[in-house]
């Protein structure tokens, strides 16, 4: 039995190789990880999925960069959701070390009701979001320069806006599929992505040479159903070799995915001197204060003793954003 806030057998990213061509993959399961986090927030069917495929997401694709830090994977629209947003943590930095996700989202529950009722659950991509864009944040400190890249929202699917990504802004040949889903045992997600490595001074023969094994492990991932993706019984290197084997897959030690959040006290407490005074106690209800963290619903409470102390002589209104950067914590005082 998976102890609570340990990863299940289903929370690993699975890093693998074609032995015969170019091509490098993660395979991503969740399991509880997963559940845990859409269960935090009493998401509509249609939001908890899109939220669910972004968190999936987000673990693929920070398991394909060699770096430490944060990478954060953003969705803003003009839709009844307006911004979906998960974050991975690397390097064994999280508090439960190895990788650390958690994600949340935003939406107009009377807008959404308009698209639910009319599609049901199986709300499209563009109704949920509208118009807007996807973004790629990678941070790795403050001794470092932050890196993002930015695209509209193309595609029918977040895969296909991913690999619409990849393409504009990467110009790297990448295959994807992803399925989430809620089962009996809760929600599940899981994810294969390969990309073709570039070969830079190759000629026309030798390309075309490379182009033919990718065409044929595109046909063979779009054989991949959801059940299978998301089967806790299909282990994820018994799957990698059911799909490659005829031209040999070589899986690594997987790595461990852990749901976590770095909101604590002290970072409310430095969040609200930021406010000012004055911004603060125009939230004070009922002589306190109540600071909720949209991902993982924590509530900091403090009262008007607590305040002070935080405050200190601090006068005036310094200003302050309560929603934050990209990779910041969204912090929300209770009203």
């Amino acid at each position: 039995m998976t102890k609570p806030g340990q990863p299940g057998p289903d929370d690993r990213v699975q890093a693998f190789q074609i032995e015969t061509a170019p091509h490098r993959g993660r395979l991503v399961r969740l399991g509880p990880v997963l559940d845990r986090c859409l269960s935090r927030h009493a998401y509509p069917t249609a939001v908890a999925r899109l939220l669910g495929e972004t968190v999936v997401l987000a673990a693929t694709l920070a398991a394909t960069l060699k770096c430490n830090g944060i990478f954060t994977l953003q969705l803003k629209g003009a839709g009844p959701v307006s911004l979906v947003v998960a974050d991975v943590l690397s390097g064994g930095q999280g508090r439960a070390g190895g990788r650390e996700i958690r994600g949340y989202a935003r939406f107009d529950a009377a807008a959404l009701a308009e698209v639910t009722d009319e599609r049901g659950d199986a709300v499209p991509l563009a109704a949920l979001l509208g118009e807007g864009w996807l973004a790629l944040t990678i941070d790795q400190g403050p001794d470092t320069q932050r890196y993002q890249g930015i695209v509209t929202l193309s595609g029918e699917t977040l895969a296909d806006c991913v690999i619409h990504y990849f393409r504009q802004s990467e110009q790297l040949a990448t295959g994807l599929r992803l399925a989430v889903a809620r089962t009996a045992d809760g929600w599940r997600g899981g994810a294969v992505l390969l990309q073709r490595m570039p070969d830079g001074g190759v000629d026309a023969a030798s390309e075309d040479d490379r182009r033919e094994p990718w065409q044929r492990a595109m046909v063979l991932m779009a054989t991949l159903t959801p059940a299978e993706l998301l089967d806790p019984g299909l282990a994820p290197p018994d799957l990698l070799y059911r799909l490659f084997h005829q031209d040999g897959v070589r899986v690594f030690e997987p790595e461990a995915i852990h749901l976590g959040c770095r909101c604590s006290r002290e970072r409310v407490a430095d969040m609200l001197r930021a406010l000012g005074r004055a911004e603060v106690e125009a939230s004070v209800r009922d002589g306190v204060v109540e600071v909720a963290c949209e991902f993982c619903s924590t509530t900091y409470t403090f009262d008007r003793g607590q305040l002070a102390l935080v405050l200190g002589n601090l006068g005036g209104n310094l200003g302050g954003n309560l929603g934050g950067q990209p990779g910041d914590d969204p912090l929300e005082p209770m009203t």
